[in-house]
This record gives structure tokens, C-alpha cells and sequence, in this order.
């Protein structure tokens, strides 16, 4: 641990022998695809299918076909597999088609004409707020201290009010899935997905089948970033069901346009702001109302919520603080998980409210956090004690001198009255907690082993899904230090449901510090039994490995989480420890902006972030240039247009992401400070870097144009609508 080995998955992905779910066939193998609904409310009055086509060639399932519940089983079993009588969202799933001809399953769907009632829909967070209709999906209350007295002992009261788009996650590959299905042999899945056993759990509910009649192997996963977490057991559930009516295999692989239209995307968001602010620029009182639109089925909008709510206060300290969270239900699809989870938008919120503070009381901006980190003993906006120490001044520094904070916005000062450029500086502080919140890595109860091979190797059995981020080479470090051998020696399975134990989600900055700390544990214990079986004397590893299999027939060492000591969490109350640690960041962007065009560039970035001992240096690098260029396109670029709830920009080509030339040199900075509950001393890194960047880049363009604009993606309208209001 601590070097950048080289990545177990890399030889067959750029060989070409790895093998994703389209590359995948079976003998007498359909295609699937999906008739989805025109219109995002309404009545099912009629299908009518043409009959100038060959429909007896063609699979068809509708809602009454379904041998189980008609239902998508998650958080809130609200969603149908396939629509019934009413539809609650453009693209809603009505009826399935299998062909054994790619091009005329095709074709088929397009004969496909279903008839509405059309219905009237809501399209706002303003307007599911006003409807009658039924309570949130979720809501929240986080309590600490007094608000009241904390305002009246302040100075200032700054308010503000902040928004925050959808945001496609945009992976390379599409979703896609191979299913078989049969009532006596049960239904097995191939398929490109995060989390192999919520797709058992959905399919066992759809199919009234025992979950062991279930098996859902991961293939390789070109991408996923939340988006592959639940949305995989639809898919699923569809090409099962058409290979359980047709009695052969079947097929289903998206197109960039239905992907990106009908599948779920970052929750669009509203935070409202009020802070009491004392004559030294300390917090007296945070109240703030945030806001989820959730589309219209729960998906993971509870645990979406969760995350942004807790996140919402920043890393700051504040005795008085009252949050106040819901997610509401419009006819948008369903909004779910992207890369941090609602952090990105609460994170967005409070750090531009930061600046707005910081301008209104005459204050630097980065002076003004400085004052109001959090510190070792102080306590979060739940409760939760930091016990370990906090290196936020110590990020501060350290990005501040390598953006040149000073010298640059001393410069650009007294240039940015000449020519149509104005550049500008902007900072933003940020933390993000590492697993499942509160009591969710307890129920979860996570599972993991190391088993000895007939070939002298040590194979690591999780559900951990590699989809690009290295949790294969990091894992497998993880149990070579752990055996006290070389990384060649250590293998890992492909996540399938009948042969590894179920280790939790593939999501929430868990796998290295969570499952991880699973694979040290079961590693541990299988070179204790090596020692202690004294097989190792005058045995290399592998022979020992060998040996031990040979007069034991197998051996498998065995991990479940157990939470560290001391912690604590009220779900009733949301209050506690509301996850085992925290990472810290600071990012400093810097812009030039076109007074011509309007367009903003990011011309430098720096990342400064603690994330416990760094396991791999070159896919931590990896990381923090990910969800930096991710951060990017969420300030910048990626706008979700919608026309009465349905996705109008489902292409490539008007879906705009940032592009190689759109990123700077972005500079990234490791301080460590080992937890001692993670492997080797790591914690959570996967999510963190895509928080800071929309605020950083936003606080940078008002520092070089005055524009306070306070709803991303900011295009270049968008930005010159904001300046005029500025100058009028």
C-alpha cells in the first residue's frame, strides 16, 4: 500500500480481452427494447400495434405478464416495473419487445402506438411544493443549539438562495444486460452495474422467486458514478422478463439517447440561506431550507437527501443550526444517485452563501473560513464530536500558495480593466462523509473473504464492482500487505452473486475504507492459519497457499463489519455520529471570462484534500481529476433541458460535458492523516473532489465580474442575464 501499482484491470481492457455485456452472445440470443411513454402523466387509454408488421415474430410482455410483483424494490416500493394504467413520467416503461433481429426489434417499437389521457403534470419544486398532492418522499430536521439566540447575537444577517440542475452521469458505456429465465432453472443476469445484489433482491420481488434462484454476475463496467446503481435492476428485470416469456436468451443494450432520456440522473436542487454573522465574522446561527426534486418514484431520493442535509453546514463551526430537508415528487424521471450524492448541491449552496458573507461584512474570503473551521472536539451540525484532528488550515495554506491566491488577485485587480477578459479567483472548503450514513454500515452488515487457491494465490471475494475507479488494484494491495506477499500473488473475483458474499453497494466513498478494512481483516486471518500451520517455514507464499489446499481441500478466511467503538446515531432524531469519518478539501479555481462571448474558462485548478493514508497515488490522482472535470461540467456545461417533464438534449451533441481543452492543469495535493479504523489508515476519496468545484468556479467568476450568479450550470445566458442585472 502507498505505491502506484500498476492496475489489475488494465492488460485485458487495452488488449481487448475484457468482456462487456455487448460483447457478450448466447445460441438462439433476442434483442430487446422498450416502448416508453410519450407524455409524463396521463391514462393509458389503448396500444395499438401495426398491423402491417409481423408481430407473431416478436416477444411481447406487458404489466399482466409479470409472474411477481410489478414493482422495481428499493427504498419505497413505488415504482412499477412496467407501466399498468397510468404513467407518472415521460419515458416510463409500458411494454417490452424481444426479436431475434437487433434492427426489426427496432422497428417493432417503433409500430408501437399507446393512446393517453393526458393528465396534468408538475415540472417545479415550486409547484410540488403548492400541489396537494401527498407528503415529500422524505424529509429531514437537523437540530443543534439555539437559532433564535444566535441571531440575535449577531451582527449580520446574510440571506441567499441557491439552485443547482441535473446532471447526466454520462458514462461510456450504456446500460446494458443478458438475462436467462426459466421457472424451473430461475433467472440469471450478465450486466454493466455497481451493485450485483440489489439487482437480486428486485429480480427475486418481480419474479416470487427465492433469491438463491437468483444469480447476477457483474461484467465489465465501463462507468458508472451512480447512475448503475439502481437503475440496473429495471434493465434487468426487463430483459428477464422477455426471456422468461420466450424461453431464450435476451439482450437489452441502451443507445446515448434512451440512456440518456429515460434513466436517473443528479437530483435538481434549492437551498435557502440565512446566517447570523458576529462583528468578528464568526457563525452565530446557520438556518437553511434545502430541497430535492426527486421525479416521480422515490429511487434513492431518502438516502440522496440524507447526505446533502448533513453535508449542508459545511465544515464549519456554528453552536446554532437548524436544517430543515425534503424531496418532493415532480413528473421529471426519477432522479437517483451521481457521484456525492446530494453533497454537490448543498456543498454548492453553503459555499457560495461563504462569499456572499464574506463580501457583505468586508471580509476575504478565505480569511472568512479560516475563522470558522471546524476544529478537533467541536461538534457538526448532528452532534458528532471530531475526535481526530482536522487539517483544514493546513489545506488552506497549502492551496492558497500553490494558486498564488494573493499575488493573483492582487494582479488581476489592476489588469481587469483592460481588454474583454476579466480573470477572477474563487475558494471553496468542503468535507464529505466516508460510508453509508449513520447506522446504514450496520445494517448492511457487510461480508468479505480471502480464500486460498489450488494455483498459490490469495482470491479476494467481495460484490466490490470495478467500473473504472481501481477498486480491484486497490483492493488487492490491500490484501497483499495484509498476507505479507507480492501483489502478484493476490487475485479477486468478478462480482456474481453465487459465488462471492454480499459487501454492500459499490457506492459512497465505502469500498477501500469499508470493504477494504474487511479484505485486511480476512487477509490477516489467512496468514495467522499459514503461521500458525507453520507452512510457511522454507515455503514461499504461493507454495504455502498450495500446500494448505492440498490437506484441507479449500479454505476461506472471513470478514464482517463490525462498527468502530464509541459511535453512536439516533435515526429518529438524526442526530450522532453520522459517519465513522470525514474527508477534508480545499479547492481554488481560477477563471478568465469572455465579455464578448460570455464564456468562462477554467484556466488552473488546485485540489487540497486529506483522505487518510493515500493507498495508490496514481488512482487517487485519478480520482481527484475525475470529479474535478465532473465539477466542471456541473458548473459549466451540462444543463438537462426539459419540455413538460421530458428530456429534450439526449444526444452528444447537445448534451454539452467539458471536453479535454474545456480542463486545466488541475494540481493535486495530499495531505495524510491515517484513521485508524481504515486499511492501512485510509478513508473515503471517490466523491469528495466533485463537491468544491462548482463553488470554487462560481465565487471566481463574481471576483472577476461582480456577477453574483447563483444557480449552476451557469452558461454564457445565463451569466450575461446576471450582469445586467448587476449594472442596472
Amino acid at each position: 500500500m502507498g505505491e502506484s501499482a500498476p492496475r489489475k484491470d488494465a492488460p485485458a481492457k487495452v488488449t481487448g480481452r475484457a468482456q462487456f455485456v455487448d460483447d457478450l452472445t448466447l445460441p438462439e440470443m433476442l434483442y430487446g427494447v422498450t416502448v416508453r411513454s410519450t407524455v409524463a402523466r396521463g391514462r393509458i387509454q389503448r396500444i395499438r400495434f401495426d398491423p402491417a408488421f409481423e408481430w407473431d415474430e416478436c416477444v411481447i410482455v406487458r404489466a399482466e405478464d409479470i409472474p411477481g410483483r410489478n414493482v422495481v424494490p428499493l427504498i419505497a416500493d413505488d415504482q412499477p416495473c412496467l407501466a399498468g394504467q397510468v404513467v407518472n413520467h415521460a419515458e416510463e416503461p409500458v411494454l417490452l419487445i424481444a426479436h431475434e433481429d437487433r434492427h426489426m426489434a427496432e422497428s417493432a417499437r417503433r409500430r408501437v402506438k399507446v393512446e393517453y389521457e393526458r393528465l396534468p403534470g408538475v415540472y417545479s419544486i415550486d409547484a410540488a411544493l403548492r400541489a396537494d398532492a401527498g407528503a415529500p418522499f422524505k424529509s429531514y430536521t437537523v437540530a443543534k443549539g439555539n437559532v433564535e439566540e444566535g441571531f440575535r447575537r449577531a451582527k449580520w444577517v446574510v440571506e441567499g438562495e441557491y439552485e443547482t440542475g441535473a446532471q447526466e452521469q454520462l458514462y461510456i458505456e450504456p446500460q446494458g444486460v443478458l438475462a436467462v429465465a426459466s421457472p424451473r432453472e430461475g433467472v440469471t443476469v450478465w450486466g454493466s452495474m455497481q451493485c450485483p445484489y440489489y439487482v437480486q433482491r428486485a429480480l427475486a420481488a418481480v419474479f416470487g422467486l427465492p433469491e438463491e434462484m437468483i444469480r447476477v454476475v457483474q461484467c465489465e463496467t465501463g462507468g458508472g458514478f451512480g447512475g448503475k446503481e439502481e437503475y440496473p435492476s429495471m434493465i434487468a428485470a426487463h430483459a428477464a422478463l422477455l426471456a422468461w416469456k420466450s424461453r431464450r436468451p435476451v439482450k437489452i443494450i441502451y443507445d446515448r439517447a434512451e440512456d440518456i432520456a429515460a434513466t436517473t440522473k443528479r437530483h435538481p436542487s434549492r437551498t435557502r440561506h440565512r446566517t447570523g454573522v458576529a462583528p468578528d465574522g464568526t457563525l452565530t446561527a446557520m438556518e437553511i431550507d434545502f430541497t430535492l426534486d426527486g421525479g416521480a418514484y422515490c429511487t434513492l431520493s431518502p438516502v440522496v437527501l440524507s447526505r446533502g442535509t448533513i453535508h449542508a453546514g459545511g465544515p464549519y463551526r456554528c453552536d446554532n443550526v437548524r436544517i430543515s430537508s425534503r424531496a418532493v415528487a415532480t413528473n421529471h424521471p426519477p432522479h437517483g444517485a451521481f457521484r456525492g450524492f446530494g453533497a454537490p448541491q448543498s456543498i454548492f449552496a453553503m459555499e457560495r452563501h461563504m462569499d456572499r458573507i464574506a463580501k457583505t461584512i468586508g471580509m476575504d474570503p478565505a480569511e472568512l473560513r479560516r475563522r470558522n473551521f471546524l476544529r478537533q472536539g467541536d461538534t457538526t451540525a448532528t452532534g458528532q464530536v471530531i475526535r481526530e484532528r482536522v487539517e483544514l488550515p493546513a489545506l488552506l495554506e497549502r492551496a492558497l500558495a500553490e494558486s498564488r491566491w494573493e499575488e493573483k488577485r492582487r494582479t488581476f485587480a489592476v489588469t481587469n480593466g483592460n481588454g474583454n477578459v476579466r480573470r477572477g479567483m474563487g475558494i471553496a472548503a468542503f468535507m464529505h462523509g466516508a460510508g453509508f450514513t449513520g447506522s446504514g454500515e450496520r445494517h448492511l452488515r457487510s461480508q468479505v473473504a480471502v480464500e486460498a487457491t489450488a494455483e498459490g494465490k490469495a482470491r479476494v471475494l467481495a460484490s466490490s464492482c470495478e467500473m473504472g475507479q481501481g477498486s480491484k488494484t486497490v483492493l488487492c494491495q490491500i490484501a497483499a500487505e495484509a498476507l505479507g506477499t507480492k501483489l502478484e500473488d493476490v487475485e479477486i473475483a468478478q462480482p456474481d452473486t453465487a459465488e462471492v458474499p454480499d459487501s454492500g453497494p459499490t457506492v459512497a466513498s465505502r469500498t477501500s475504507m469499508v470493504v477494504g478494512k474487511l479484505v485486511e481483516s480476512a487477509a490477516r486471518d489467512l496468514r495467522r492459519t499459514l503461521d500458525q500451520s507453520g507452512l510457511l517455514e522454507g515455503r514461499t507464499f504461493s507454495e504455502a497457499c498450495r500446500e494448505l489446499v492440498k490437506r484441507r481441500g479449500g479454505f476461506k478466511s472471513w470478514s464482517r463489519y463490525q462498527p468502530p467503538p464509541g459511535q453512536w446515531w439516533d435515526d429518529d432524531r438524526y442526530s450522532g455520529d453520522a459517519y465513522g469519518t470525514y474527508s477534508w478539501a480545499v479547492q481554488v479555481a481560477e477563471v478568465a471570462v469572455d465579455l464578448v462571448t460570455y464564456e468562462t474558462s477554467v484556466t488552473a485548478f488546485v485540489s487540497a484534500q486529506e483522505v487518510g493514508r493515500v493507498l495508490n497515488p496514481a488512482l487517487a490522482e485519478g480520482q481527484v481529476e475525475g470529479g474535478v472535470a465532473q465539477g466542471i461540467g456541473l458548473a459549466l456545461y451540462e444543463k438537462v433541458v426539459y419540455d413538460k417533464g421530458r428530456v429534450v438534449n439526449s444526444q452528444m451533441t447537445n448534451y454539452i460535458m467539458p471536453a479535454p481543452g474545456d480542463l486545466p492543469p488541475i494540481r493535486s495535493i495530499f495531505l495524510e492523516t491515517p484513521y485508524e479504523f481504515g486499511p492501512g489508515g485510509a478513508k473515503g476519496l471517490g466523491e469528495l473532489p466533485i463537491d468544491g468545484p462548482a463553488p470554487a468556479i462560481l465565487n471566481a467568476v463574481e471576483d472577476a465580474t461582480g456577477a453574483a450568479v447563483a444557480r449552476i450550470p451557469m452558461t454564457p445566458e445565463d451569466l450575461l442575464d446576471a450582469l445586467e442585472r448587476t449594472h442596472e
